[in-house]
């Protein structure tokens, strides 16, 4: 966990309580906890945005290639007459 031992984590808690006081504290992390999930909810957004570009363009490369198939098979008609 980037070397941080119990030591440090205490000091960087108690240096936060000095510096934002007991008070400030929940009202901090409520704020971050907000963030964090704004956060992820974009990333589900765009996930989901791409998950839906994906299969458009599956999509229109299997109608190509059932028109690539049905003109072949027209020409093969067309040769045969």
């Amino acid at each position: 966990m980037l070397g941080l031992g119990t030591p440090e984590l205490m000091l960087i808690a108690l240096v936060i309580l000095v510096l934002f006081g007991a008070k400030k504290i929940p009202e901090f992390m409520k704020g971050m906890g907000k963030g964090v999930s704004e956060f992820k909810k974009g990333m589900n957004d765009i996930q989901s945005e791409l998950q839906k570009e994906d299969s458009k363009e599956e999509e229109l490369k299997r109608r190509e290639a059932e028109l690539a198939r049905r003109e072949a098979e027209l020409n093969k008609r067309l040769e045969q007459k």
